[in-house]
């Protein structure tokens, strides 16, 4: 008898280790690659605490470096990713696609995730916030705190689809108003952002949109001290002055990378381009600022829930 209660007693024991081993499933150890920093306090920082809690979720070992910005590099980086078991790499930004679409077919055992691309490979995954939806709702605030009736986009690059969301965003909610677009040419240049950004206030604009990870902080700080407002970007920035920040534009970014490392590690991560939305609750608005009435608050939330419902957005 007591055999046999200690044989059912070790079976129970290995089955409970098993169901151990595969909750971690496939995930083993995930990198990340970042081409500046991870301390912007923007977007590469939400990165970082993607490996955060993925780290804490999974229980595996998590690595990052910085100043990723160039295929060799990169090459370097995931080479010694893989001598140290890596199988999940995430590339932070868009240019990491064409990187990963080169290099992956030598790395069958390892996923390679980006940003914004176009992931062609079998083991390559992009990842797109769908955020024509995010800029029409800051464009929605934007243009009905507005007492000039102008309001303008400071963009990075043409192509960002939350620039013609803001746009028909403030003409929804206030067909009066201007919306003035300036473009940087480049996610971090401080300096012709903030140049930029004069010009529009100058010129009647007193509500900004700096949809640019890395100049919207410096923007922020120069609008704040000019008495004008802003939409905030990728991150709630309230924290930057509740006086100036009106709400924020979130992509959760740290969110959705575990909501993938958790795709991934259930074998169910699809390889190509997959699309993210307020639906998949890794985009939202951020706090709002005392100067916004509370009606309108309700209002946005009632049409923010809508979009999310029925996929349509406000006309």
């Amino acid at each position: 008898m007591f055999n046999r209660l200690g044989i059912i007693l070790l079976c129970l024991l290995l089955l409970g280790a098993c169901g151990e081993t595969k909750t971690t499933g496939k995930l083993q150890k995930v990198g990340l690659l970042v081409p500046e920093t991870v301390n912007d306090q923007v977007w590469g920082t939400k990165g970082y605490k993607g490996m955060l809690k993925i780290q804490s979720k999974f229980s595996v070992d998590v690595f990052y470096k910085e100043g990723m910005n160039s295929q060799a590099v990169v090459e370097r980086a995931v080479k010694e990713f893989a001598q140290k078991g890596v199988n999940l790499i995430f590339g932070h930004g868009s240019e990491y696609a064409e990187y990963f679409n080169n290099i992956s077919k030598d790395y069958p055992e390892i996923h390679f995730v980006s940003f914004n691309g176009d992931a062609k490979n079998p083991n390559t995954t992009s990842l797109n916030f769908k955020a024509h939806a995010m800029g029409f709702f800051g464009g929605m605030v934007a243009a009905h705190m507005s007492k000039t009736n102008k309001v303008g986009v400071l963009a990075a690059y043409e192509w960002q689809p939350e620039i013609e969301g803001f746009y028909q965003g403030a003409l929804a909610e206030n067909k009066q108003a201007h919306v003035s677009i300036e473009y940087v040419g480049n996610w971090d240049d401080e300096k012709k952002a903030i140049q930029l950004a004069n010009q529009m206030l100058e010129n009647g604009v007193d509500v900004v949109y700096p949809a640019g990870d890395g100049f919207n902080v410096p923007v922020i700080e120069q609008v704040k001290g000019q008495g004008s407002y802003v939409i905030g970007y990728v991150s709630d920035q309230s924290d930057l002055g509740e006086s100036t920040v009106l709400t924020s534009t979130i992509q959760q970014v740290d969110t959705l990378y575990e909501k993938v490392a958790e795709q991934y590690n259930d074998g169910k991560l699809k390889s190509g381009n997959l699309s993210f939305d307020f639906q998949d609750n890794v985009i939202s608005l951020g706090k709002f600022s005392p100067l916004v009435s509370k009606d309108f608050i309700g209002e946005m939330n009632k049409k923010i829930d809508k979009y999310k419902e029925t996929g349509k957005l406000p006309k």
